[in-house]
């Protein structure tokens, strides 16, 4: 079975700058829940790797991220599909720990728990933060435009111009990187093809 790691706020759900505090605040992005039970269907194991800092601030307990993430896993397999596991960082971004990204930690922990290497495991975010921590866990960095976008990007895009970076693909969301990977198109030549069309 084929290994993917998801990021959580921005590419399964919508994210809040104030932070999702409830499970009624746990609202899925258009088409993610589908992309995930596709991955599924395709034999692919699917892992969580998100920072919580709500907790270390003191917006919400570890029991409401549990609540929180019973609900994301309800409407996944409403969908089809399933989690194997959900890795968190309580941490805020002071605390100096190793499992907040862009540390990676939390990545290296997921590696060192299923007994596998990162190579050429897509790490799927939407922030620099996320690229940072899966190029330093050795996986392979995708990022989407249906979170942050703090990079003013574009659809079929690559990130080239942060030469510690590298070259990163870039997608609209969950659904259109899963058409990516499960049709053989998530190398440099054909996504960057796609930029030029």
């Amino acid at each position: 079975m084929s290994l993917v790691i998801l990021d959580r706020d921005g590419v399964i759900n919508h994210d809040s700058d104030a932070h999702i505090k409830s499970p009624d605040e746990w609202l899925p992005i258009s088409g993610s829940l589908e992309a995930i039970a596709r991955l599924r269907r395709a034999n692919y194991k699917i892992v969580i790797a998100t920072n919580q800092s709500g907790i270390a601030r003191g917006l919400f307990t570890i029991e409401t991220l549990n609540r929180i993430h019973s609900r994301m896993l309800n409407h996944v397999h409403k969908k089809g599909g399933a989690i194997d596991a959900i890795f968190f960082c309580p941490h805020d971004a002071g605390d100096g720990c190793l499992c907040r990204k862009p540390e990676p930690g939390m990545l290296l922990d997921i590696a060192k728990r299923l007994k596998t290497t990162l190579h050429g495991v897509p790490f799927v975010g939407d922030s620099v933060s996320d690229l940072h921590a899966a190029i330093s866990a050795g996986a392979q960095p995708v990022l989407l435009l249906s979170g942050n976008n703090e990079l003013d990007l574009i659809p079929g895009q690559r990130i080239t111009t942060d030469t510690a970076l590298g070259d990163v693909p870039v997608f609209q969301n969950l659904a259109t990187f899963t058409d990516a990977l499960l049709e053989g198109r998530l190398n440099t030549n054909t996504v960057a093809a796609e930029r030029r069309n």
